[in-house]
């Protein structure tokens, strides 16, 4: 067996994972009653904190994480099929989301038995918004080269610097940041530390940012001398590189990588309607099978999240091949009708297609640049 077959290994959702599916559809049926399609086009990017709280009555956020901490010890598959079909149906997942995906799992990995008992039932209530502390802006997805400190000042921690692209942290409670806590040395990748940060401690200011599309999801995070307690430290200190690749790889495989889109194709054959001509029939047809392609690779990386494997190297192809999938759409969409995009009027799939315009650009920064995800695929294939 190659390494490439290894790692996109077949899998399929275990039947009791499955069944779920039903249920979710129809709490999103009445939940999501009333929802334009443009608004649906939104979905991962879409805020609505109430919305978050009944999923985390169902149980349905932070599912995985042990029923201690108040997960429900459910397997990752189970997991895939809440995501997809959120996703797919449109639901504004904003608001948990991160925590959901990324925090939490990093939590019980890495926390302490403190700080899981205070933040882990809260995420999986609905209750408890995190951000992600990563890119800066002399950084970008070069996460190596941080300039933003942590350093020591007794027991405490005091945190300086700036973080920039960080998605609603003005809505967040917490982040978990990467800071430099030792100065740079030939290991480019030594002397960074996670930490814990309460986003209402003295010195933390946070800056919205406006997109092309006039929404204020970015944020640029100030820190001028934010002092932490010593249980702010996520994990070991200086341990941070790894620990931050283990949170990307929750980051980079799920059917967000290739479901932000999906709004548009479902408008796109409405608009088509019953009878295309060639040239659509064959255009559609292109999508769905390339749409078939990604959603069998990513749960072959779900495999091997579930298997215990380390899938950094499979979920970097998927997220690249994906956000380039997702930002065809939009432009594939044109060719295939004569219908101009819309930002303030128009049919559902004008405006769909012209909130895409404007937001598809930033699909392949999210989560990691084009140009870092092929070093990853390029150190894995062996070629450097």
């Amino acid at each position: 067996m190659s390494s490439l077959t290894r790692q996109f290994r077949p899998a399929a959702i275990p039947s009791a994972a499955e069944q779920l599916r039903a249920e979710v559809r129809a709490f999103l049926g009445d939940a999501l009653t009333g929802m334009s399609p443009v608004e649906r086009a939104k979905s991962w990017g879409g805020y609505d904190a109430v919305f978050s709280r009944k999923l985390g009555a169902r149980g349905w956020i932070g599912m995985t994480l042990p029923r201690r901490y108040g997960g429900q010890d459910a397997g990752i598959f189970s997991r895939y099929v809440i995501i997809e079909e959120l996703l797919a149906a449109g639901a504004p997942v904003a608001a948990h989301w991160i925590a959901d995906r990324q925090s939490g799992p990093l939590l019980l990995r890495y926390g302490t038995e403190e700080q899981k008992q205070r933040i882990l039932p809260a995420i999986c209530r609905g209750e408890l918004f995190m951000c992600i502390g990563m890119s800066e802006p002399s950084s970008g997805s070069d996460l190596a080269s941080v300039e933003s400190r942590a350093r020591r000042d007794g027991d405490a921690w005091v945190l300086s610097g700036r973080k920039l692209w960080t998605t609603y942290a003005h809505r967040s409670h917490y982040m978990i940041g990467l800071f430099r806590t030792s100065d740079k040395s030939s290991e480019r990748h030594a002397g960074l530390s996670q930490f814990l940060i309460d986003l209402s401690a003295p010195g933390v200011s946070v800056r919205p940012i406006r997109d092309l599309s006039g929404a204020e999801h970015f944020n640029e995070v100030l820190f001028d001398d934010v002092r932490l307690g010593p249980d702010a430290l996520i994990g070991r200190e200086g341990n941070g590189w790894e620990q931050v690749m283990a949170e990307l790889a929750f980051e980079r495989s799920g059917p967000e990588r290739f479901l932000s889109s999906i709004a548009l194709i479902k408008t796109l054959i409405d608009a088509i309607g019953a009878a295309p001509d060639t040239a659509q029939a064959r255009g559609v047809g292109r999508l769905v099978a390339r749409l078939a392609a990604l959603r069998s690779m990513s749960l072959a990386v779900t495999g091997q999240l579930d298997r215990g494997e380390n899938p950094t190297w499979a979920a970097s192809v998927v997220k690249d091949i994906g956000t380039s999938f997702e930002q065809e759409i939009p432009e594939m969409a044109r060719l295939l009708l004569d219908i101009e995009p819309s930002a303030d009027g128009g049919t559902d799939h004008a405006l769909v297609l012209g909130l895409l315009l404007q937001t598809a650009p930033s699909f392949s920064l999210r989560g990691g640049t084009r140009e870092i995800l092929r070093g990853i695929v390029a150190r894995g294939l062996g070629l450097r």
